[in-house]
């Protein structure tokens, strides 16, 4: 039951992840309006991998630890390393809008690569981090699902 609720909860956010992503990739310039968007589809979509990873995954993995669960494993470490280099792109994006003094301004409609010389080297880190996230995190996912299918399913034939 909930390895079933697990798999459901990673399932709808991955809905999130593609939708944040795609508001990001299909904008041109990007503007405050919608990197707030965006990173409200993200942070639910981290919270519903989060929660499961930290509450009921890694206290598990320990005890089935070999095979198609390590590799799974590693792949979902990858996942976060390439986030926290995410991170490492949107601390300073965060720090110029705020220098700038954006936060109260009315107008949101002021692009990115305005703010400083540095804009697109940051962008560009946070968007290898978050492909690298989104790559890394579905193929844990694909293992995960494989091994959920193969333990929770097939065994109940």
């Amino acid at each position: 039951m909930t390895a079933t609720l697990t798999v459901g909860i990673l399932t709808v956010s991955l809905g999130f992840y593609l939708y944040g992503s795609w508001l990001i990739i299909t904008a041109s310039p990007v503007t405050w309006t919608i990197l707030r968007r965006h990173l409200w589809y993200i942070s639910i979509g981290l919270a519903l991998t989060t929660i499961p990873l930290l509450s009921w995954m890694l206290p598990r993995l320990f005890f089935r630890f070999g095979g198609i669960l390590t590799v799974h494993g590693f792949l979902g470490l990858q996942a976060y390393a390439f986030l926290l280099f995410a991170v490492c792109g949107i601390v300073p994006i965060v720090q110029a809008k705020w220098r700038h003094d954006l936060y109260a301004e009315s107008s949101s409609e002021v692009a990115l690569d305005d703010l400083h010389e540095n804009m697109s080297a940051w962008r560009l880190r946070l968007r290898i981090g978050v492909v690298g996230y989104l790559l890394f995190w579905f193929l844990s996912y694909i293992l995960g699902l494989a091994y959920y299918i193969n333990r929770y399913l097939l065994w109940r034939l």
